[in-house]
């Protein structure tokens, strides 16, 4: 049994709520969720129905959602609409893509800063609601309230948002989960109870987004599609990480993560040129060392709709075990899901591109 393709597209004025559009005839689409990231969606439309229609989408102040079976399985903005050849390109990005087009005008996030020993979870609250508060900047975007024990400044060096840094919101709340010890976001969007509006969420997760699924596989033959492609790249490998941070000069920050493994030793600099805290960039340059010590990774598989693994059963973050067997590889073991793709339209019916990274020891605060 495959997965229907998705009943409708909708569009929404962003300001007004005004409906646009009930049922776009999109094609070609393509949209999915990430990891600390907003997602994205694609697809295309006639030129002539454009045309007819020039109100019908207007870039970077009109909402775009997909429902399938009844349930909003993704929202975002709008942000460009091209005409290519024959067909009229779409380009989207889920609610936390605004923050990149917003900026802290008055410093602090308008006094709510600067920040000691503060929650980071409650910092990113603090850009949405900063944003949120000056006019035309409301997307009715809701927060999570999870509280964490990840936190940013102290009183020798307090964590400051300085307008003169011109520093985007975005790239902001980017930094505040890009260590290893930091919390996750993603974001969803669904329907509330009458169906009548859209409840536009940024999840918070503490210690991580997720859990490990017991439910649902993974596995060559079942429901994955595609002999994955595993790199096996020296070029990619090394024990010792330099990452790199903020600043100039020997003022410039930077950490060292290294090993010792009876292999030829071999350097990688990473570069963080955001990152100011020494901690936060220490955590950024051991998670890049370890990554760079595996040669060979399932990191991206592709699976049709079945019954090991409905669409919609899982979600970013969660654990699921994966089985590769082909004539390269033989793998087995647990993975995380860091994005998802749905390729609605797919030759033989509907495909899920599953991003995947390696799944640690974590503590599973539940979904």
């Amino acid at each position: 049994m495959t997965a229907p393709i998705p009943d409708r597209i909708l569009t929404q004025h962003a300001l007004t709520g005004a409906w646009q559009a009930l049922a776009l005839p999109v094609q070609d689409l393509e949209y999915g969720d990430e990891l600390n990231g907003p997602g994205s969606l694609t697809g295309s439309l006639s030129p002539r129905l454009v045309s007819q229609n020039p109100t019908l989408m207007d870039p970077g102040t009109t909402l775009i959602y997909v429902e399938s079976a009844g349930q909003l399985r993704w929202g975002g903005i709008i942000w460009d609409v091209r005409p290519q050849g024959d067909v009229f390109q779409i380009e989207a990005a889920g609610w936390s893509s605004y923050l990149q087009k917003r900026f802290d005008l008055d410093g602090q996030l308008g006094g709510r800063g600067p920040w000691v020993n503060a929650d980071r979870c409650q910092v990113i609250r603090d850009a949405w609601a900063y944003a949120q508060s000056i006019a035309d900047g409301n997307l009715d975007i809701v927060v999570d309230s999870t509280t964490s024990t990840s936190t940013i400044g102290t009183p020798a060096e307090r964590h400051e948002s300085n307008w003169w840094e011109s520093q985007s919101i975005g790239d902001m709340v980017d930094d505040l989960v890009s260590g290893e010890a930091t919390p996750d976001y993603t974001c969803t969007t669904a329907w509330d109870s009458a169906k009548t509006t859209t409840v536009r969420r940024v999840r918070l997760g503490w210690p991580r987004l997720g859990a490990r699924r017991t439910d649902i596989t993974f596995s060559s033959g079942t429901n994955i599609i595609e002999d994955p492609e595993v790199p096996f790249s020296g070029d990619d490998y090394a024990q010792v990480v330099i990452g790199m941070g903020a600043g100039d000069g020997s003022a410039k920050r930077r950490q060292i993560s290294a090993v010792r493994n009876g292999r030829l030793r071999l350097e990688h600099v990473a570069d963080f040129p955001e990152i100011k805290a020494n901690d936060t960039l220490a955590s950024l340059t051991a998670a890049e060392q370890k990554r760079r010590q595996v040669l060979g990774s399932v990191d991206q598989i592709t699976i049709r709709d079945t019954s090991a693994a409905r669409f919609g059963s899982w979600q970013i973050g969660d654990d699921v075990y994966v089985r590769v067997h082909n004539a390269w590889v033989d793998y087995v073991g647990w993975r995380r899901i860091t994005g998802w793709t749905i390729r609605a339209q797919a030759t033989g019916g509907p495909q899920a591109v599953i991003d995947l990274k390696p799944a640690d020891a974590y503590t599973y605060a539940g979904v």
